[in-house]
Formats: C-alpha cells, sequence, structure tokens
C-alpha cells in the first residue's frame, strides 16, 4: 500500500511539474504572439504606406498627366497657298492641334501641303518633311524635293515666301533655314536664290 501511495505521489507530482513546465512553454508562445502582433500590424503599415506611396506616385503620375492635357492648344493661323493659275500668293488659314512647340511647327508646315480650296492651291503639297528642330530662335526644316515637285521659277518663289511668311507669324522663330537632304542648297528647285539662313 505504502509502495501504492508512493507510486501515485510521484505521479502527481511528475504531472504537476509537467504541467507546470507545458505551462510556461505555454506563456512564451503567448508571448511571442504578443510581440509578433504589432511586427504584421507595423509592415502593414509599412506596405499602407507603400501603397499610399504608390497611390500618390499615381497621383502624381495622373497629375503629369492632368499638366500634359491642358497643354494641348488649338489654334488659328495664316498659311499661304498660291492660285490656280500660279500668278499670286494667297493667304488662307488653318486651325492646327499641338502640345509642345515643335509639334505646332510640324502642324503649320502640315497646313501648308494641304488645302480644302479650289481656289488655293498648296505650294509645298510633294515637298517631304523629313526632320524639323527649333532651337533658340532658329527653326531648321530637312526636307526631300522630288521632281514632280518642281513649280517653275514663279511657283518655286511663292513656294518660299509661303513658308517664310507661314512661320515668320510665330514672334519666335528669328530665322529659318531650309536643308534639302540634309545638305544647304542655293537654290529649293534650281529657279530661286535660296538664303541660308533666311531672317525677318
Amino acid at each position: 500500500m505504502n509502495k501504492k501511495i508512493w507510486a501515485v505521489g510521484l505521479l502527481a507530482a511528475v504531472m504537476l511539474i509537467g504541467a507546470g513546465c507545458g505551462q510556461k512553454p505555454g506563456a512564451a508562445p503567448d508571448d511571442t504572439p504578443e510581440q509578433v502582433t504589432p511586427a504584421p500590424d507595423d509592415q502593414t503599415g509599412q506596405s499602407n504606406g507603400g501603397a499610399s506611396n504608390g497611390s500618390d506616385g499615381t497621383s502624381t503620375g495622373n497629375g503629369g498627366n492632368e499638366a500634359t492635357a491642358p497643354e494641348a492648344k488649338t489654334e488659328s493661323i495664316k498659311a499661304y497657298y498660291t492660285d490656280p493659275d500660279l500668278m499670286e500668293l494667297v493667304e488662307g488659314s488653318a486651325e492646327i492641334s499641338y502640345k509642345e512647340d515643335q509639334e505646332k511647327y510640324e502642324a503649320a508646315y502640315q497646313a501648308l501641303q494641304k488645302s480644302d480650296k479650289a481656289d488655293m492651291v498648296p505650294l509645298w503639297e510633294k515637298i517631304e518633311l523629313n526632320s524639323l528642330k527649333f532651337e533658340n530662335g532658329a527653326l531648321t526644316l530637312d526636307v526631300t524635293v522630288p521632281d514632280e515637285a518642281n513649280l517653275g521659277a514663279g511657283g518655286e518663289s511663292f513656294a518660299v515666301d509661303a513658308i517664310k511668311k507661314t512661320f515668320f507669324q510665330f514672334d519666335e522663330v528669328k530665322s529659318l533655314q531650309i536643308l534639302v537632304d540634309g545638305q544647304q542648297t542655293e537654290s529649293l528647285m534650281g529657279h530661286v536664290d535660296l538664303e541660308n539662313p533666311m531672317t525677318r
């Protein structure tokens, strides 16, 4: 009996010790989540902060787009043509749309290439614009003049006058240089002397 009581007492003591040990590790994990819990909150805060930064970045991007959108302008400009008999220079008007200065000049050149009026014949219709550059008041056009674009002496003179009048209506353009296939040339079509560059 004494042995049984002793064994039961020993078992009870072991169980109590085991329970005590079990509670301590249990307490440690309880503490661990409490310490870990703020970390996800912090990470969430950081990720939210990242998201807000991202949204800020996006809004900045949108702001950039919004800032770009108002820059788009539509403007009525003067454009110059000739009559069907190539007898005189005719002033017309054209609506152009652009966001930057370079686009404005490209649109102005395109206006010289087309007309919706029979009595206004475009002098630059067949002359291809290869490139355009504007810097410090100097506008440079590089063009290709195919044989079919040759208008004779009178037409060439009108063509030069047309492009000068069209581009010099922009106050910021102080000089106009026309290159043919990347090179300066004494004449656009072989009949009229061409200034290098043309100035106001």
